[in-house]
């Protein structure tokens, strides 16, 4: 489906007439006759583009648009207008409207062209704003996360299930890089000019989960000023990415079992049911299976999520990357900082290649951002924290003390980052509240 549009037209056969235009062009068309209707109809279902008469009786078109954009992430409006009129039409595009049409509209082909100029914008802008998103967040480029002959498997499985509706679930270790093969599994499919949403459960305070993932209605409760879209509004024709799924409560899961058998949902103090298509990739470090078998994750929806799994290997098993993602970094945080660092030294290198990476990239990460603050020209031995330094003896099958070690040290300077705040210390190192509380207090940190 190219779009979905609302046509909002009082006169009954130029509304036929221009429902007939569009849907030979491939787009899904709902109409009404007035503003009222339409105003009902998009605060019920999800739509591209509004194609509007800026007259009508009762609720003009502009009235519409005037009061849709205020709302969260409005559609954008194509105005039908007479030559009397263009003057407000005029406005209206300096408010916030995509463009006008006079009216009668003579060569169908000049509505065509115009819509599908509109949403093509649209979908450009949405994947700008992504690549925008991945690169303020320091996330590696698609082609680097695949790199190495260990990945090639994956690359393959991703290839094959991105051009399917499939659900997909992506396990794996913290920091393994989960949310970029969701990314690059949207980037294969159909979808890839809608939005890409992503939502981590954990993140987000339990009260206020339901109200992120399907949004809320204008005094649903204390604070609600406004009517608010969730993430799967948001995501509507794209993917939603649903990371740390392990974490969701119970009582909600029943809710995002809903929206995968029926495609439906309402808003958190609202009854009107919401329709939505949206592909759904969820991501998680535990076994969902012992989850499952612990009454912590409904059944019905682990199998809902698993159509797909993908198993992602930890870094310390495709250890032939690291000079990429070394040198990714390292470019990255040098220019960010302003700092003359150009590479890294033989043996700082070696030492990388012998550490068993429990934080895997996002571990990685951290300590080339602090290698580079330490360096100057290259990265040497002595700007790694001590253990890469000594992890010569560190690989995969070796003492456990040794990684657990490195586990607690990497908690300690989270914590010391962020002022011992543990909602922010669990996101810099990409695991739950909850089990940040069980590894201080496995740690005896709990007093740190």
């Amino acid at each position: 489906m190219k779009g979905r549009i609302l046509l909002v037209e009082d006169d009954d056969s130029f509304r036929l007439f221009l429902r007939t235009v569009l849907e030979d062009e491939g787009y899904e068309v709902e109409t009404a006759e007035n503003g009222s209707k339409g105003l009902t109809l998009l605060r019920r279902e999800i739509f591209d583009l509004v194609i509007t008469d800026l007259k009508m009786p009762g609720k003009s078109g502009l009235e519409l648009f005037r009061t849709v954009k205020m709302e969260q992430a409005p559609p954008r409006f194509i105005f039908l207008t007479a030559f009397g009129t263009v003057d407000e039409a005029v406005a209206a595009m300096k408010e916030g409207a995509a463009d006008f049409l006079t009216k009668p509209l003579e060569r169908p082909e000049v509505l065509c062209e115009l819509v599908a100029r509109v949403l093509e914008g649209q979908a450009r802008i949405r994947e700008y704003t992504s690549l925008k998103e991945m690169e303020s967040a320091g996330i590696p480029p698609m082609e680097l996360v695949f790199a190495g002959q260990t990945m090639q498997p994956i690359r393959k499985l991703v290839e094959d299930v991105a051009g399917t509706p499939a659900n997909v679930m992506i396990c794996g270790e913290s920091g393994t890089g989960k949310e970029l093969v969701a990314r690059s599994i949207h980037q294969l499919s159909s979808r890839k000019q809608a939005a890409f949403i992503t939502l981590n459960c954990a993140a987000i305070p339990e009260n206020l989960l339901e109200s992120e993932l399907f949004g809320h209605e204008k005094g649903a409760f204390t604070g609600a000023v406004q009517t608010r879209q969730g993430k799967f509004e948001l995501a509507n024709h794209g993917t939603i990415f649903l990371d740390e799924i392990g974490e969701m409560p119970i009582g909600l899961q029943a809710k995002l079992l809903r929206v995968l058998q029926e495609r439906v949902f309402e808003r958190v103090g609202g009854n009107r049911e919401i329709k939505v298509d949206v592909r759904v990739v969820a991501a998680t470090n535990r076994d969902l299976q012992v989850e499952v078998a612990e009454r912590r994750f409904r059944e019905d929806l682990f199998y809902r999520l698993n159509v797909f799994p993908l198993q992602l290997p930890p870094l310390r098993n495709r250890i032939e990357m690291l000079p990429q993602l070394v040198d990714f970094f390292v470019s990255k945080y040098s220019h960010s900082m302003g700092k003359p660092v150009t590479g890294i030294d033989a043996d700082a290198l070696s030492a990388m290649k012998g550490y068993a990476w429990p934080g895997n990239i996002r571990e990685l990460q951290n300590v080339i951002e602090r290698a580079v603050i330490l360096s100057q020209g290259n990265i040497g031995l002595g700007s790694l924290p001590e253990s890469v330094r000594n992890s010569q003896v560190t690989r995969p099958n070796e003492s456990k003390a040794i990684i657990k070690s490195v586990e607690k040290e990497m908690i300690v300077a989270a914590l010391r980052k962020h002022s011992d705040n543990r909602r922010l210390t669990a996101a810099d190192l990409g695991i739950s509240r909850r089990s940040l509380q069980y590894k201080l207090k496995e740690f005896e940190l709990l007093d740190a």
